[in-house]
């Protein structure tokens, strides 16, 4: 299935993407694609619905019709640095011998064309195309081995990072991970069953029509079941919560010269059948 939400921000519904690219609309089903729905047993009473049998949704999504963040109420925003070998080299950076854990607060989770406001004062506003990881069953010390039942699903997540904040300005990298609109999400959670190898999915990004990222999952240092496992041993996951597992070459910050969002560009990205996202990108205000 591909689980999404739509309409107004603040006011999306739940839905699903059907056989013919339409919306079918879950509210008469469900609140929301959060929390419980995500759960094993959630998820499997979802997929036993006839689409058709649910109210279509005027419109084509991504086009008149606007989809928010694929999940409601993300509880955490947890993301995973350099975790392309590739990736680490063109940041000047070692691999790391554990995942590097990092995190995007809330507010910064948006749809997955909305627009992309440059935050004020920033001079090294940056793109990255990664695999998000949405966990469905709850855990703590989590077994390597059982990871995979934990996830509800997966999506495409953009981290877009200040770098300037993230590296120069002290403390954490959370300082230049985590402005509004950093988080763009979806389209749409795709569950696992209609994923034939999340460790073979090729990922794009492009800026103003011109291929800056391609990489795929297949060179990620750390593989998904490791990096459930891994994030519970240090908190609990839950329903929603989403990890966003690193991006592959090609960032901006890795350019010669490095290249930065001054706005009015277009951000492009997706990755094999998980969907795409297409962002505006407002300068600083």
């Amino acid at each position: 299935m591909k689980l999404l939400r739509y309409g107004p921000s603040g006011a999306e519904k739940p839905g699903l993407l059907d056989s013919d690219g339409q919306v079918r609309d879950l509210s008469g089903v469900v609140a929301d694609i959060s929390g419980d729905v995500l759960h094993p047993d959630g998820i499997a009473a979802l997929r036993n619905l006839d689409p058709a049998s649910l109210p279509r949704v005027e419109g084509t999504p991504q086009d008149d019709l606007r989809l928010g963040p694929c999940v409601g109420n993300i509880g955490k925003f947890i993301c995973i640095g350099l975790n392309y070998a590739d990736h680490a080299a063109e940041s000047g950076m070692p691999i790391p011998e554990e995942p590097i854990i990092f995190n995007k607060w809330t507010s910064a989770i948006c749809g997955p064309n909305d627009p992309i406001q440059i935050p004020r004062d920033s001079q090294k506003t940056d793109w990255e195309v990664e695999l998000g990881v949405v966990i469905g069953k709850p855990g703590v010390y989590i077994d390597e081995a059982d990871a995979m039942n934990h996830v509800a699903g997966f999506c495409v997540v953009n981290d877009v990072s200040e770098r300037d904040f993230q590296l120069h300005r002290a403390g954490t990298w959370d300082k230049g991970k985590g402005c509004d609109t950093f988080g763009p999400t979806g389209p749409w959670l795709v569950t696992p069953d209609e994923v034939a190898d999340v460790d073979a999915l090729d990922m794009w990004l492009d800026v103003d029509s011109e291929r800056m990222q391609a990489g795929s999952t297949a060179t990620l240092i750390f593989k998904v079941p490791h990096l459930v496992a891994y994030c519970s041993r240090f908190m609990s996951l839950q329903p929603g919560d989403v990890i966003s597992t690193g991006t592959p070459p090609g960032v901006g910050m890795g350019k010669t010269p490095p290249r930065y969002l001054k706005g009015g560009e277009t951000v492009s990205l997706g990755i094999a059948g998980l969907g795409e996202q297409k962002s505006k990108v407002l300068p600083a205000s």
